[in-house]
């Protein structure tokens, strides 16, 4: 059938952004006048071709009447030197082209049929003399090669005609059935098996990474030689993903050396939280812990909160841009997959990147091919992935953090986020339990699948390499996810229509219906009646896609009429593509062929163990040999410039952190808006308590000493949320390990300590894991410019994410100095410790000595502290974090746009500036009014150090002598200096 193709361009008459997009290009060395852009939709029909009114009449809905024009059917004609379309790849989710495709249907009463869509495009036109080689390098920066098209045309190529109209469709001509894969092969030809994936018959290329192992592929070959046949590629393609280091967290599960025999997770994670929670008793505050897709703890006598983190590393490193935007709403599927359904109402995020401001050259391919993405695109581009993925939810986005070392040039770290709230009851039901029942329909609702998200688990359990799979990259959806969130929470979940439902996330439909099969031991699939983006796709594709804004749920028929008629009535896509059964086995069904049999005690327990081995020798590092200044004035505000202590509020300006209308304490904070380490919401409009969310990671203590560096993590989550007041007793953790070259017997050294840590410093606060998640191979291996072989491994990374519930937000108390005349105390006592520290990093020289935590002290400070906010006692307070006292009091200045006139006692046997940056734990900057001097230091006791007041316009700090005098405008100019031009 012919097809019918329009192409609407749309254009500023004064564009806003203009400006803005002219200095980022020019920033990045590009000689550009200017940087115009047009929206481009290309409208593709078949059934009925649109007529030239009905056409103008779609165009005035895609436009701003009062600031845009449009053109059908013919070029934008302004002045320009060269024009340059970007689009995206066949199959490549088109979020915009989606939405207009809506517009158009909900405007003339219509629907797009099959193969009619509407695919969007920017057109930049490019003012400046350009040669060639820079013009391409220009488009580069403006597209990702792994998603976008892109079209360059010189003003003369351009013409009268403009750009082709181009459909971006896409054809396949894929294996309609399942084909026998062969293991009785040698083992190098398995291992190539294991690495590199199943050979296509058709293609004669390999499929991409299973991500088993010899031993793994043993035991599936042993189990099929028992059945006396080959496992089928579905099959096998099954188990890789469900065996993945991504899905069964391999590593924290297997036996480590002699004396972890359950592994580190049981011994460790899991053992902690049980014996917190015996402790307890009837005080215990864990609902549910790691046996869902998010852990949840009380709120109050009616709801619960959930929470889950999670990280997109390996497609961020590809797609920054789609990884983060996939990272964020799948998350946020997390929360609505959590017992029967949460609603999302706060995200969180995380960046480990690198410096910004470098371009280092590393490349996948030899011969300079294939380049990764510089920190500066990586950064803009999962910045603006989780705006858009929150906004466009309708989620709050108020916490969140940014760290830079260039060790994460290779493969970022990108942390998403979501709490939700959930009424305990609904109809004598607690919603935080869910079963699937044998005879319950297996419903997919959301988006349709697609070859978008084709062994991404398997690929984010591997190192990024050169055959880094693309079908990995998923764009998420965030306007059909809303659509199925509010339906199913807001109605379906209390109305009673379905008694399970889990998230398509990491190996799509073969993870989550073989999941919720365990709930009632047994599923039949038929494959054929999953709904595909466009035909074509073999049925392995079919079963293990990890296609985005996808749900499956458990639906008795007796509710199933009334399940389909709502999700109809709500524009959501529901599609029965099976029943839960009491088999015991995973059966799927394609063309009438059974494509998978297998049986679900192998299919989730069969891997075999593993026995890992560790070792760990502490290296001595060199210390800094540069004397300490007389003055340090300077060095304040150097350091106040230092990106892992600077303002990145070019973030936070670009998330809603008000939407839901819950906003207490945000995530900037004072007159002079400096970035706070923790937040405050509520989460529960009409309750006086509120949510407080803090994130702690130290990866520059790694390499020294993980064991402490998970206690620094633990304390600097807890401490956040208590200098907004919220009681220890309340608050929960949540652990994120990102390793690297996890097969390495030191890096599992570290790892193992840091395990350890986790064990005894949760035990130490009695605050319990609720959730947690771990990603093994952040490793990048490829080539440098010169073609050498290169590895770049991220840090040991370990963040902590805290959880806890203020009992009174009317009373929770900010970062910012008050009022001129307040008291000042520094809380905690400050040791010589600056191994790993920001100063040191300034100097040049790691160190060896990282801060030590001692928990029992801390835990009854915070305690005391907490109770002093409680009482109104505190008018500020502060954790002293990365950069030190010196830092944190300048922050607390500049929050206040107020100055102080300090003296601190520093030690005869320390040096001023060791005293002044340290980085020693539990440690807190207090302001109180006069009138409460009294009480408070009766409160905090001897912890608690008066060293001046608030007042005037300079930060002025004497030790045992003046040790600097400096302006709060200058502080304040300094720590917002280095993103001011983002």
């Amino acid at each position: 059938m012919a097809s019918f193709v329009h192409r609407i361009e749309v254009h500023f008459t004064k564009d806003p952004r203009l400006k803005t997009r002219t200095d980022r290009v020019r920033s990045l060395g590009f000689p550009v006048d200017e940087l115009h852009l047009a929206d481009v939709y290309t409208i593709v029909t078949r059934s009925r071709d649109f007529t030239r009114d009905e056409l103008v009449q779609v165009a005035q809905q895609l436009v701003n009447p009062v600031v845009q024009e449009y053109t059908v059917d013919e070029a934008t004609l302004p002045l320009f030197d060269y024009a340059i379309e970007v689009g995206f790849l066949p199959g490549v989710t088109d979020n915009v082209g989606t939405t207009a495709r809506q517009t158009i249907e909900d405007f003339l009463a219509m629907k797009f049929v099959e193969g009619e869509a509407v695919y969007s495009s920017q057109l930049y036109f490019v003012r400046g003399q350009m040669p060639r080689p820079a013009l391409e390098k220009l488009a580069a920066t403006l597209a990702n090669p792994l998603v976008n098209r892109v079209y360059i045309r010189t003003r003369q190529e351009y013409g009268q005609k403009g750009m082709d109209r181009v459909v971006p469709a896409v054809e396949l001509h894929e294996l309609s059935t399942a084909e026998p894969v062969d293991l009785e092969i040698s083992d190098a030809e398995l291992m190539k098996l294991g690495k590199e994936g199943i050979l296509d018959p058709q293609t004669g290329q390999r499929r991409g990474p299973l991500a088993l192992d010899l031993a793994q592929l043993h035991t599936i070959r042993d189990h099929f030689r028992t059945l006396g046949r080959k496992p089928t590629d579905v099959e096998l393609e099954s188990l890789a993903q469900t065996w993945s280091e991504h899905c069964k967290h391999t590593i924290f599960a297997s036996s480590m050396d002699d004396d972890v025999p359950r592994g580190l997770y049981k011994t460790y994670i899991q053992a902690a939280t049980n014996e917190i929670r015996e402790a307890a008793g009837e005080k215990d505050i864990c609902v549910s812990v790691f046996s869902d897709n998010s852990g949840a703890i009380v709120f109050d006598d009616e709801f619960i909160v959930t929470h889950k983190v999670e990280t997109h590393n390996s497609p961020s490193a590809l797609d920054p841009f789609g990884g983060a935007l996939t990272g964020i709403v799948g998350v946020n599927r997390d929360t609505i997959g959590f017992g029967l359904g949460a609603k999302p109402c706060i995200n969180i995020y995380g960046f480990c990147v690198g410096d910004p401001e470098t371009g280092p050259s590393l490349f996948r391919g030899k011969d300079a091919s294939n380049p990764v993405l510089s920190p500066r695109q990586i950064l803009e581009g999962v910045v603006r992935g989780v705006g858009v993925g929150g906004n466009c939810s309708g989620i709050p986005t108020p916490q969140g953090f940014c760290w830079f070392d260039n060790r994460y040039a290779g493969k970022p770290l990108v942390f998403a986020g979501t709490v939700g709230i959930l009424p305990r009851e609904t109809g004598g039901r607690k919603l935080h339990e869910k079963t699937a029942h044998k005879g319950d329909l297996i419903v997919m609702v959301g988006g349709r699948v697609g070859k978008d998200g084709i062994h991404g688990a398997t690929f984010s359990s591997e190192a990024l390499d050169s055959k880094s799979p693309v079908t990995a990259v998923q764009i998420g959806d965030p306007i059909t996810q809303k659509k199925f969130s509010d339906v199913i929470v807001k109605e379906a979940r209390d109305l009673g229509l379905y008694r399970s439902i889990t998230d398509n996330g990491a190996g799509g439909l073969s993870c989550s219906v073989a999941e919720m099969a365990k709930e009632c031991n047994g599923c039949h699939v038929h494959l054929d009646r999953v709904p595909l983006k466009y035909h074509g796709m073999a049925p392995w594709e079919v079963w293990i896609s990890e296609s985005q804004e996808r749900m499956t749920l458990a639906v008795p028929p007796d509710n199933l009429g009334a399940f389909m008629d709502l999700m109809d009535r709500r524009d959501v896509e529901a599609t029965v593509i099976g029943e839960f059964t009491d088999s015991g086995r995973c059966v799927v069904e394609c063309g009438g062929r059974t494509v998978m049999d297998i049986g679900l005690d192998f299919l989730h327990d069969g891997l075999p163990k593993k026995q890992l081995t560790t070792r760990f020798e502490r290296k001595a590092n060199p210390e800094p040999v540069v004397p300490c200044p007389g003055r340090l004035d300077a060095i304040l505000l150097l350091m106040m410039k230092q990106k892992n202590i600077c303002s990145t509020e070019f973030i936070t300006v670009q998330y809603d952190h008000t939407v839901q209308g819950g906003h207490v304490l945000g995530p900037v904070q004072g007159k002079g808006r400096v970035q706070s380490v923790a937040t405050l919401t509520k989460v529960v409009l009409n309750s006086k308590k509120a949510v407080g969310l803090s994130q702690a990671l130290f990866p520059s203590y790694s390499e020294i000493d993980p064991y402490q560096m998970a206690g620094a993590g633990i304390d600097t989550a807890i401490r956040g949320l208590v200098a907004m007041g919220i009681p220890p007793d309340t608050i929960a953790i949540l652990d994120n390990f990102c390793w690297c070259s996890s097969d390495d017997p030191e890096r599992l050294g570290q790892l193992k300590l840091a395990a350890k840590g986790c064990y005894d410093f949760a035990k130490a606060f009695s605050t319990p894991f609720i959730s947690g998640k771990d990603s093994m191979f952040n490793d990048f291996s490829g080539f440098d410019a010169d073609n050498n072989p290169v590895k770049v491994s991220v840090p040991p990374t370990l963040l902590i994410s805290s959880i806890g519930v203020h009992p009174d937000a009317a009373k929770a108390v900010s970062l910012d100095a008050k009022i001129a005349g307040d008291l000042v105390y520094i809380v905690g006592q400050t040791r010589e410790e600056l191994g790993g520290s920001e100063y040191f990093a300034y100097l040049g020289s790691p160190g060896n000595t990282v801060p030590v935590l001692d928990a029992g002290a801390a835990k009854e400070r915070y305690a005391r502290l907490a109770s002093a906010i409680a009482h109104e006692l505190v008018a500020s307070a502060f954790p002293v974090s990365h950069g030190g006292l010196g830092v944190a009091l300048a922050k607390v200045a500049v929050a206040g746009k107020l100055g102080m006139d300090l003296t601190l006692p520093v030690p005869d046997r320390m040096r001023p500036d060791y005293f002044l940056f340290s980085e020693s734990l539990s440690r807190f900057v207090v302001t109180v009014a006069p009138d409460h001097k009294r009480a408070f230091e009766q409160a905090l006791g001897a912890d608690a150090v008066l060293v001046g007041r608030t007042g005037g316009s300079r930060l002025r700090i004497s030790g045992r002598v003046l040790l600097l005098d400096v302006g709060v405008d200058d502080l304040e100019k300094a720590y917002k200096a280095p993103f001011g031009g983002y």
